[in-house]
């Protein structure tokens, strides 16, 4: 059994081990001519797998500049832009911070975490309510796509009281949740949008 554990590491994974083997079989090609024009076939599919497309410059540019990455910059071709090593770009480059912050229910995120802490805060029982009705549904939207089996609106209340320590208490049988049909329609048509743009 072959393993993605045990193939070599690839350069760029959001690009696939294709595209990877693509590169690399280039990389043998002896011919320039013959070998040009495989690159540029290469970097025509990696643009065809991204959302974006046409003849922006930007975008042409960091496509040849992720393909010269990906052949480790030993590729001999004549490249369309010019091209700035990872390395190089790198050592210059700030880091940025990532938040270590433990989320208490990773399908919700978050924004769930602290839109709930100021729903929790809220005095006015009108503004409650109506935070309470956003943050609910879009919960429930959140439990939908993490789980649609796990969805249900006794969960959602359940989970919010849990989140505001017992402030906001639902009743799930008259509060406004959005229905299952409109949630489960609204995801299908946000599954056939995505589909259609591949």
């Amino acid at each position: 059994m072959d393993y993605n554990t045990q193939r070599p590491k690839l350069i760029m994974p959001e690009y696939g081990r294709y595209i990877q083997e693509m590169v690399d079989y280039c990389k043998t090609i002896a011919d320039a001519s013959e070998r040009q024009h495989c690159a540029e076939s290469i970097v025509a599919v990696m643009a065809s797998m991204s959302e974006k497309s046409g003849d922006d410059a930007d975008f042409k540019t960091k496509l040849w500049n992720h393909f010269a990455a990906i052949a480790n910059y030993e590729l001999d071709i004549q490249y369309p832009v010019p091209i700035e090593r990872e390395d190089a770009i790198g050592s210059n480059r700030e880091r940025i911070p990532y938040p270590q912050k433990k989320i208490e229910r990773r399908h919700y995120g978050a924004i769930v975490e602290k839109f709930t802490k100021a729903l929790a805060e809220e005095t006015d029982e009108e503004k409650r309510y109506e935070m309470a009705k956003l943050i609910a549904n879009h919960m429930k939207r959140d439990l939908s796509n993490w789980n649609v089996d796990a969805m249900s609106d006794a969960k959602v209340a359940e989970d919010l009281e849990q989140y505001t320590g017992g402030k906001v208490v639902l009743n799930p049988e008259t509060f406004q949740f959005i229905s299952d049909g409109e949630l489960l329609s609204s995801l299908i048509s946000t599954t056939v949008k995505k589909k259609k743009k591949k």
